[in-house]
């Protein structure tokens, strides 16, 4: 079915499953209790789930399956956002044009950077790019400001020519999808929950599910397997004739539009573009999301992706009254030392929380949270087999029997 075979159908329903379902997973908790703080299911928070899962499935194709480590994959990111605020700019606030324009524009920059920085492998290749993110980031920032706007970053105004449009009006439209805004949709009130059906967030799974089940045949092609004999072997590779740069081009120009289709989406969620999306920063940020889900699988960068803007956003955000509350069943001397020490690990202190989380991650699970998945349920299938052969599950015939 779709060309997938049956695993990776399985993997591929579960994900639709689980994005379906997103405003009921992600708010487990009561508005009314203390721990609704944690709930995660309201429609900005799930737009950066997928967006960022798009980030994070393309940086996979070329990290998980060649080994090239970049540096600066987060330029592309921001040259996708900026081509997206631009065709609003200058076409039509339709997100359609836009995430077009992100796609193909950052596909050309990926091109050309990726032919230059392919040149050489290991560190050397990841600090050719993160120099090149750096100058797209000070170009950005400084230099190109009638094009990027600088600090305060590219948005829309009042005196957009949009042809595509009719003129007029005294503010500025919303983004739209032939005339759906991505803020549409209405909550639903089931006892204590509120959940959020947001249109934004639909639409950003939607090519979240197409980005995923093409990185799914994209990893199961013969082009995924040229690129594991890059990853496994390249010397081995070129004494067999196989010439490996025009695979390990088109991987990175596959990613590179990756990133660009998320930043497209970026700016279609929220009409701003700027420069702090290119910073080395952001691209760091990608590669903790793929290796913190499982580098080389189908479903880590996803998993990876929505634990860190989960810890991000939800995290650093608590403070001393949520944790009192969180506290409140312990008594006043505990409930203290409790609050005191988790302080530590939230609000500003979040990153510590994520360091740690990702030291633990790489020193006991190299295989991401994919392989703490994959050891349970061994765990749980040899325990079953265990009971199987347990010999009370299988009792011996009598002695008596055929005499």
């Amino acid at each position: 079915m779709l060309g997938l075979n049956r695993k990776d159908l399985i993997l591929f329903l579960i994900v639709v499953g689980l994005v379906v379902f997103a405003p009921f997973i992600l708010n487990p908790f009561p508005e009314d209790s203390g721990l609704a703080r944690f709930n995660a299911g309201y429609p900005d928070l799930m737009q950066r789930f997928v967006i960022f899962g798009i980030f994070a499935i393309g940086f996979n194709i070329l990290f998980g399956l060649t080994g090239y480590l970049s540096f600066g994959h987060a330029a592309f990111l921001g040259i996708g956002s900026y081509a997206g605020v631009w065709m609003m700019k200058l076409l039509t606030v339709n997100i359609v044009p836009a995430i077009i324009a992100s796609i193909v524009v950052a596909g050309v920059f990926s091109l050309v950077i990726g032919f230059i920085c392919l040149r050489r492998s290991g560190i050397y290749f990841s600090i050719l790019t993160l120099a090149f993110a750096q100058m797209a980031f000070a170009l950005a920032y400084s230099v190109l400001t009638p094009i990027t706007a600088g600090e305060s970053g590219l948005q829309l105004s009042l005196n957009d020519p949009r042809i595509l449009e009719a003129g007029g009006g005294s503010s500025i439209p919303a983004a739209n999808f032939f005339g759906l805004t991505m803020r549409d949709g209405f909550e639903w009130a089931l006892g204590g929950w509120v959940f959020t059906f947001n249109f934004g967030y639909y639409f950003c799974a939607l090519l979240m599910l197409v980005a995923f089940y093409v990185s799914i045949r994209i990893f199961r092609s013969p082009f995924g397997m040229m690129l594991r004999a890059v990853k496994s072997n390249q010397q081995r590779m070129n004494y067999t004739g196989l010439n490996p740069k025009p695979y390990t081009l088109a991987a990175f120009v596959i990613s590179g539009m990756y990133a660009g289709l998320a930043g497209g989406l970026m700016v279609a969620v929220d009409p701003l573009a700027g420069a702090d999306r290119m910073f080395w920063t952001a691209s760091g940020e990608v590669v903790l999301m793929t290796i913190l889900g499982g580098a080389g699988t189908l479903i880590g960068p996803v998993l990876g992706a929505g634990m860190i803007k989960y810890f991000e956003n939800i995290f650093s955000r608590l403070n001393e009254r949520d944790l009192n509350a969180l506290y409140d069943f312990l008594p006043d001397g505990l409930q203290g030392v409790a609050v005191s020490v988790s302080q530590m690990f939230v609000g500003d202190g979040w990153l510590l929380t994520l360091g740690l989380m990702f030291m633990l991650v790489v020193i006991f699970l190299p295989g991401g949270l994919v392989e703490g998945g994959q050891r349970v349920s061994r765990l749980f299938r040899r325990r079953k087999k265990t009971k199987t052969d347990d010999p009370e599950h299988h009792p011996q015939p009598s002695p008596h029997v055929g005499e």
